[in-house]
């Protein structure tokens, strides 16, 4: 994410519930996400996991991305 993203999502997320909780979604995947890469080796499972995830996690982006075109 860009530094003037990162500025313009600290200005807005007092006041914008909407980019508040994909902002939030988006932290938990990372979090997820390094969990999951942490270990040496994932099930299947976990890989179907880690897919669904990414797939959420670039989906979230995408809502971030046009919540904030909105304001720029």
């Amino acid at each position: 994410m860009e530094e003037k993203d990162k500025l313009l999502i600290e200005k807005l997320i007092d006041n914008d519930e909407e980019l508040k909780s994909y902002v939030e979604e988006h932290i938990l995947f990372e979090k997820q996400l390094g969990e999951l890469n942490k270990k040496p080796y994932l099930t299947q499972e976990e890989e179907v996991r880690k897919k669904k995830i990414k797939k959420l996690k670039l989906s979230g982006r995408d809502k971030i991305e046009m919540i904030l075109r909105k304001y720029r």
